[in-house]
């Protein structure tokens, strides 16, 4: 039989499958089917090789030094990179490690409001309340000083509440404590009661080394005649910017005030000022009142 005449059937036919569309459901290529690529003189599948394949093969998103979400220890470092983690994960014991090795300092106020929220949230993202009061209320310290009722207003839970407000009555109590530690004695009534307070010899000279603020740092006692260079030694050891005397003489018929007192006094202002030391004031005790020199006109 003369098959001749069926050949240009063939290959027109084979030329309108090539062009004709891929439909749905028809074999694919080798690359893409399994069974393409056994036809194609691939190798059969081995048993067990597809989890095989699996587990040893690196997953592309998931390195092995990779911290599972909600740790909040950081990752160690890979070797020559300078960041230990650039997600989320170990956000918090990084910002614990940053206040306890550079100091408070280190923090911005909203900062300082996230670490105080970790109290009362125990995992999750904090920065966004603290961003949020802080514009609310227009400041750190407005937040710790805002009243209970008007956080409760801004849908504040009870524990972040309460945290806040537990800071504000430490904050309280170590501002009284240090008060009563350090005496201001920037008036002359707060330093009469200082006076009244403290005993003194009878005789002898004294030495009042205040700070910046005018609290009390020392109260010692010094060689009579004020020796501007023993004084001056003392009041740098302490960090002081400011003195005052105080002689302490018994009543008698003589003047209570001398014209040593003057020079003393004169002497120690003169020298301190070299290095930025203020002489308030020097006060003879042992009269009915003290005796000022700054109020005599004298200082």
């Amino acid at each position: 039989m003369n098959w001749r005449w069926l050949l240009p059937r063939k290959l027109a036919w084979s030329r309108s499958q090539r062009a004709r569309p891929q439909r749905s459901g028809e074999r694919r290529g080798f690359a893409e089917s399994r069974q393409g690529f056994e036809e194609a003189g691939g190798f059969p599948e081995r048993p067990g090789w597809a989890r095989e394949h699996r587990l040893s093969t690196p997953r592309p998103f998931a390195p092995p030094h990779a911290t599972p979400l909600g740790r909040d220890s950081a990752p160690a470092a890979p070797r020559g990179l300078p960041f230990a983690s650039t997600g989320p994960e170990g956000h918090r014991g990084r910002m614990r490690e940053r206040l306890l090795q550079r100091g408070p300092d280190s923090l911005a106020d909203y900062e300082m409001l996230e670490m105080l929220l970790f109290f009362a949230f125990k995992k999750g993202d904090t920065k966004p309340l603290a961003k949020a009061l802080i514009n609310q209320l227009g400041s750190l310290p407005e937040v710790l000083l805002a009243d209970p009722k008007h956080l409760r207003r801004l849908e504040l839970g009870l524990d972040s509440i309460a945290a806040i407000k537990l800071v504000e009555a430490a904050a309280a109590r170590l501002a009284g404590a240090e008060t009563m530690e350090r005496p201001l004695l920037g008036s002359w009534d707060g330093l009469m009661r200082y006076l009244g307070a403290a005993a003194g010899p009878a005789e002898g000279a004294r030495a009042l080394f205040l700070d910046n603020r005018n609290r009390l740092l020392a109260d010692e006692a010094v060689e009579p005649g004020f020796a501007p260079r023993a004084i001056l030694r003392r009041t740098l050891a302490l960090h002081a910017t400011a003195l005052i005397l105080l002689t302490h003489r018994l009543p008698g018929p003589g003047r209570l005030l001398r014209e040593a007192d003057v020079a003393a006094t004169e002497a120690l202002r003169r020298a301190g000022a070299v290095f930025s030391v203020t002489v308030h004031d020097h006060l003879v005790l042992g009269g009915a009142s003290p005796l000022s020199l700054r109020r005599e006109g004298l200082v």
